[in-house]
């Protein structure tokens, strides 16, 4: 359940655990969209996270997993929104959840951007943790 809070999340308080039985989280996002799946027509739902890059072993295997159309692809992914104090508030439980995109940031060491890595996985249910 939800915690109440008199003032909106920050940002970057969104943390991933990828459902790999390595101890987790494995990623930190600043963004995270469309976690809401709503009853109707729809076999599966999805939702985007953006993060600045960080190194995950646990993306990576994931990913060489689904190249090598791996039967392990699908998994129980867990999405948790923190606070200021970086406690767990909420937590999303994806069921069955595949990555359906990947998207590196632009490599380029001229800029001081922080370079941005898009993860759009699709889920067939969501449970709250």
């Amino acid at each position: 359940m939800a915690i109440l809070s008199q003032h909106p999340y920050s940002q970057f308080n969104f943390l991933l655990d990828l459902g790999s039985g390595a101890a987790g989280p494995h990623a930190g996002f600043q963004e995270c969209s469309a976690i809401q799946k709503l009853a109707g027509l729809n076999k599966s739902a999805e939702v985007t996270l953006k993060r600045g890059v960080i190194n995950s072993a646990q993306l990576q295997q994931w990913l060489d997993q689904i190249r090598k159309n791996d039967k392990a692809r699908h998994r129980t992914v867990k999405v948790m929104q923190q606070d200021e104090e970086h406690n767990i508030v909420q937590t999303w439980k994806l069921l069955r959840g595949r990555i359906i995109k990947h998207i590196s940031g632009p490599r380029n060491a001229k800029g001081g951007d922080v370079a941005i890595e898009e993860l759009v996985i699709a889920y067939e249910r969501q449970d709250l943790d």
